[in-house]
């Protein structure tokens, strides 16, 4: 063998690595870099409430920190000596010190833009700003969205209460009236007392009716619907839906028909959906004038959904109404003004709860003397 040069200037070149070393490296870095990850890990957990900044920096110690311990072990191991040593641990700590420099800058461009944004939420209203990190500019978005439904939900509930208020101090102040009336002799004749005990009968069974629409309203705002689905045919729906509102539409002078074609089965709580379709119709008869139709008709639409409709002749809905006929406590103008026997505005509210909860949809449209409102549920699976 050719014996080893010797060295020059005191400086001898660096040490060859073999590759049989290269697993013990491996294992040697990898071992160590669990260790400050590991480390890392319990040190952003103990700093999880702190800025963003802190932890930004956390991780790029946590990065500096593995690989110098890798490096120091190579060194360690003899693997590399002398000047390319001190070049390596050199460029590492400088590589460190920019990282750490970049995750500063980084962390007070993340707390500024965070401050940004605590500060709109702040302000009233609230408008999302702009400019923001893609995550912030979500959450912001998402923010706003949020602050819109509720001052949405809240000005709803405000006419909801302006208008039940109303409804009820009518009524109560007849009943209070009649009461007195009867109570101090007024009338004594028995056919007025006779229609006064009826008008008596007849509010209070509106104001049962008002009672049991608010509740039902607030099981649907709250979620608390619970429905019981079978397998219905929508055409038994719609004909028991006509035979209870007969006699309604004899009253007022209304000719009411449906039609039903063929079998159109659907998943649903038959009550639920019957009381859906049920406002549908008294809407369209309280609102449709003498010698005029609601029409109802059920069938399988274009998209293979089942659709119930209720046609009226109600002299049609101003556009700009449309898309707030299902508000809660709505009741619009002109041909949509509400008679004696009308109700609180909440029908069609009630309507569109049971029909959504159902994974339907439910719309109105402008259409001939009137206007007709649709409700499209999924098909049976296999029908």
């Amino acid at each position: 063998m050719t014996p080893p040069e010797p060295c020059l200037g005191g400086t001898c070149p660096p040490a060859m690595v073999s590759v049989s070393e290269l697993p013990m490296v491996v294992a040697v870095s990898a071992g160590l870099g669990l260790l400050v990850a590991a480390a890392g890990v319990w040190a952003m957990g103990r700093l999880r409430t702190r800025s963003i900044g802190v932890m930004l920096a956390v991780v790029v110690v946590v990065a500096v920190a593995a690989t110098l311990a890798g490096v120091v072990a190579i060194t360690m191991k003899m693997i590399i000596e002398g000047a390319v040593k001190d070049f390596v641990l050199s460029v590492v700590a400088v590589g460190g010190l920019v990282g750490l420099g970049v995750a500063f800058v980084l962390a007070r461009r993340v707390v500024g833009e965070s401050r940004r944004l605590v500060a709109a939420v702040r302000d009233v209203p609230f408008r999302a700003p702009l400019g923001l990190p893609a995550e912030l500019q979500e959450i912001a978005s998402t923010l706003e969205e949020a602050y819109a439904r509720e001052r949405a939900l809240e000005g709803a509930r405000r006419e909801l209460v302006a208008w039940v208020s109303h409804d009820l101090r009518t009524p109560l102040a007849g009943l209070r009236a009649m009461a007195e009336a009867l109570e101090d002799g007024v009338v004594a004749d028995p056919a007025t007392v006779a229609r006064y005990h009826g008008q008596i009968k007849l509010e209070v069974e509106r104001l049962s009716a008002m009672v049991d629409d608010l509740f039902e309203l607030s099981r649907i705002h709250a979620g608390a619907l619970r429905l019981s689905r079978a397998r219905i045919g929508l055409a038994d729906l719609v004909a028991d839906t006509l035979a209870g509102a007969e006699p309604l539409a004899r009253a007022k002078g209304v000719v009411l028909t449906a039609e039903a074609t063929g079998a159109v089965p659907v998943e649903a709580d038959a009550a639920a959906l019957g009381r859906a379709l049920r406002n549908l119709v008294v809407n369209a008869i309280r609102h449709t004038p003498s010698e005029r139709a609601v029409v109802l008709r059920a069938g399988v639409d274009e998209q293979g959904m089942a659709c119930v409709s209720v046609a009226d002749g109600c002299g049609g809905i101003p556009e700009e109404d449309l898309p707030r006929v299902f508000e809660v406590a709505f009741r619009g103008e002109a041909a949509r003004t509400p008679t004696a026997d009308g109700g609180a505005g909440l029908g069609l509210a009630i309507a569109q709860g049971i029909v959504e909860a159902h994974d339907g949809m439910i719309g109105v449209v402008n259409e001939g003397p009137g206007c007709r409102f649709e409700i499209r549920l999924p098909l049976v699976s296999g029908s």
